[in-house]
């Protein structure tokens, strides 16, 4: 490591804990979470030290990541029955998500701050003998103190975009050794595989991404498509079918969204009071939101009826939204709701993919493409850019120049039931298509884990 780098760097981390403390009680006003077990963040723990180098260490940050850390940690369970996991995370979300993952001798902590002296805490109390940091967490402190200790860290699942690379690059005094200390990194796509090796990385292997492994929860794609079921055996004037969802929505979208579906909205009472139909507007279109994190519900909601639209929330319904006459008459749908995506795909005919319509990178269409739900992207899917281009090749996904254009191609393929069908065909060969890629990162880690409690 850049000794005078990483002195600087660590010097910054040491003050900046105090800001931490700050934002931390400030997100622990939306979400409680965020105020359990603060001191952990800091290197000092509550759970018993570790008496032996026995644990295996895998982070995965937020949501997203730790349902995919969930596949290679059954994988892992498979193959290596006694394997003890330290999990670990850096949001509410993604540590409320590893709980289910945790069996008994297992640990679950908050990802320790990277700061020395938090780091140090870290790998003093709980001795893990590997580290498997999931898709784009490399922290400099942490890995030179595993670095130190001779503790091996992988990057699996690794992505990094052009714009990170950048940033990294920037930042090469701290960057490059920090990625080249990794005993290896493996990439999902090729593309990432060179970003990686431009920062010094030891790329060992290139083997897609492993959410497209995941299967869907069956009994929310039941629960989706009898809700939609249900909702075509509504008269069409009741107006909640077919649904159209915006998925994984963020902060700078939801309002021109809703501006659309307002001008929208007045448009279709104007033609129906002179009893004129638009081929554009199709007089049975049902808008689902779900916002990508959940402290922002509210936020959504109130978002919408500033712009005079009626809403109605998930929780809300009882029995499924054809059962709800609040639903029925409301303008927007809100999925408040957490871990029920496979459910709302599989309700709605196709989906607008939330982040893209900002320069925020996009979310994954993965697991749309799983459910046969069709997507219409924006222009910013940097973060999934092979898969987004791969999904769009094969028609499993649109591409529009912003938020308006990504809507009437939506309301277009709504209103052309073949071209649906298509679509749906395309996401669903689309995922299935790129699975393997957890039996090619066991194998990967073989050597790895050997010794110690996860032989077999």
């Amino acid at each position: 490591m850049n000794s005078f780098a990483l002195g600087v760097y660590s010097l910054l981390m040491r003050f900046g804990q105090p800001l931490l403390r700050r934002k931390l009680a400030r997100r622990g006003g939306q979400e409680a979470g965020y105020l359990q077990a603060v001191e952990e963040r800091f290197g000092v723990y509550s759970q018993p030290a570790e008496p032996c180098s026995e644990l295996v260490w895998l982070h995965a940050v937020s949501l997203g990541e730790t349902r995919t850390a969930a596949l290679l940690i059954e994988a892992l369970r498979a193959q290596h029955p006694g394997l003890r996991i330290l999990l670990t995370h850096g949001t509410a979300t993604g540590r409320a998500e590893g709980l289910g993952l945790i069996r008994p001798g297992d640990v679950q902590v908050w990802q320790p701050w990277d700061s020395a002296a938090a780091v140090a805490g870290f790998f003093q109390h709980f001795k893990p003998r590997l580290g498997l940091l999931m898709e784009t967490e490399v922290w400099p402190n942490t890995v030179a103190a595993a670095q130190a200790l001779a503790i091996p860290l992988l990057l699996v699942n690794g992505r990094l975009s052009d714009k990170s690379l950048q940033q990294a690059l920037r930042m090469a005094p701290l960057s490059r050794p920090a990625y080249g200390a990794l005993a290896a990194v493996y990439a999902q796509t090729e593309g990432d595989a060179q970003r990686f090796g431009r920062l010094g990385a030891k790329v060992a292997g290139v083997f897609g991404n492993l959410k497209f492994d995941a299967t869907p929860d069956a009994g929310q794609l039941a629960q989706g498509r009898a809700w939609r079921q249900a909702l075509g055996r509504r008269a069409p004037s009741s107006g909640a079918q077919p649904v159209l969802m915006f998925a994984s929505s963020r902060d700078g979208e939801e309002e021109l969204f809703f501006q659309e579906i307002m001008a929208l909205t007045q448009k279709r009472r104007a033609q129906s009071a002179i009893n004129l139909v638009a081929s554009s507007v199709p007089a049975s279109c049902q808008f689902l939101v779900v916002p990508r994190h959940p402290q922002r519900f509210d936020e959504v909601q109130a978002l919408a009826e500033k712009q005079g639209l009626r809403v109605s929330r998930r929780s809300s319904w009882l029995a499924g939204p054809a059962d709800s006459e609040e639903a029925l008459q409301a303008d927007i749908w809100l999925g408040d709701s957490i871990g029920e995506m496979a459910l709302y795909y599989a309700l709605s005919e196709v989906a607008l993919l939330g982040g893209s319509f900002e320069p925020l990178g996009g979310q994954n269409l993965i697991e749309a493409a799983a459910c046969g739900c069709p997507v219409v992207m924006g222009p910013h899917t940097f973060n999934f850019a092979e898969a987004a281009e791969q999904a769009e090749t094969v028609g499993a996904a649109q591409r529009a120049a912003d938020l308006p254009q990504a809507l009437q191609a939506a309301l277009q393929l709504l209103g052309d039931r073949q071209a649906r069908a298509g679509a749906v065909s395309a996401s669903l060969a689309f995922a299935a298509r790129n699975r393997g890629a957890t039996a090619h990162t066991l194998q990967a880690l073989q050597p790895f884990l050997q010794n110690g409690s996860a032989g077999s």
